[in-house]
């Protein structure tokens, strides 16, 4: 699933995290926009469905919604109430016929847990009401209740997606802006002198005797500790977060990797700290930073 992440946002990420502020704001109101986009889509596509099968006896939303001759697995699977990892995770395999079969017995399994809450709360009722071009439907509970899974499993599927393009649209930047920053030589970081066998680290600075120094950027809090393992595995030297625990902190210290906490009032100081210990060529960060961000915005996007 791929969202579209607008290079003003990049920007104001960027800025936030140079200015020591939180900037999930800005994700979630991309995610907001999105999903509600999303929602608004599905329930016209709902309006249409449900005219279309006027019988009661139909299972419209099957007929719908889970219909392979009609839809893509991607799309029966999030209409199941389930996504594509979730399948892989099941059964180590995305195969088409698998992630079929694996929705079609989400989606019957899911209406018999719909069923078997309605028998036990006999009291509650619930009817969703939508109307589309001054036509409208009503949707029993056992419908609203399907429709609702279904909104909720896409927005989670929205969800994991927009981090993780956040993560692959930022972090590069990120580290080219620290970069121009402090004034660092381009030879000192130029990507396009980057060795084959480093394609898969996010970042690389060379230090004062020509060798490359990995570098790991992640946008982690502090209770995500298991973003640090990635350092580890590919023997990251230099780690970039917003934010680490104490943990995470002497973890990295025991093994000798230099970090930089992004969320950290010392944070210009720490990297100086951390470039005159590699002696890469660098100047102190002086002056207004908002001016030099903008500049420096104006050259790398």
């Amino acid at each position: 699933m791929s969202v579209n992440i607008p290079k003003q946002i990049i920007e104001k990420i960027i800025k936030k995290l140079l200015n020591y502020e939180d900037y999930r704001i800005e994700i979630l109101n991309i995610l907001n926009a999105e999903f509600l986009e999303e929602a608004i889509e599905f329930f016209k596509q709902v309006v249409e469905a449900k005219l279309l099968n006027k019988e009661i006896t139909i299972d419209w939303y099957k007929e719908e919604f889970i219909n392979p001759e009609k839809l893509s697995p991607d799309e029966i699977t999030i209409n199941s109430g389930l996504n594509k990892k979730t399948v892989f995770n099941m059964y180590n395999t995305s195969r088409k016929e698998i992630v079929l079969d694996a929705s079609f017995k989400h989606y019957e399994e899911l209406k018999e847990t719909i069923n078997y809450l309605i028998k036990e709360g006999e009291d509650i009722n619930i009817e969703l009401t939508l109307s589309f071009r001054n036509v409208s439907v009503r949707l029993n509970i056992n419908e609203t209740l399907i429709v609702i899974n279904r909104l909720a499993v896409k927005r989670a599927a929205f969800r994991g997606s927009l981090w993780s393009t956040v993560g692959k649209k930022v972090e590069k930047p990120l580290m080219i802006t620290l970069c121009k920053l402090f004034q660092i030589p381009e030879n000192h970081y130029n990507l396009t002198t980057i060795p084959e066998t480093f394609r898969e680290v996010d970042f690389y600075l060379i230090d004062g005797q020509g060798e490359s120094k990995r570098c790991e950027i992640k946008l982690m809090g502090k209770g995500n500790p298991e973003s640090t393992d990635a350092v580890f595995a590919r023997e990251t030297q230099i780690f970039i977060a917003d934010t680490l625990s104490e943990n995470n902190k002497t973890q990295l210290d025991k093994a000798n990797i230099y970090w930089l906490e992004l969320r950290n009032q010392d944070r210009f100081n720490k990297f100086n700290c951390i470039l005159k210990s590699l002696q890469i060529p660098c100047q102190k960060l002086e002056g207004n930073l908002e001016e030099k961000l903008n500049n420096i915005f104006r050259d790398i996007f």
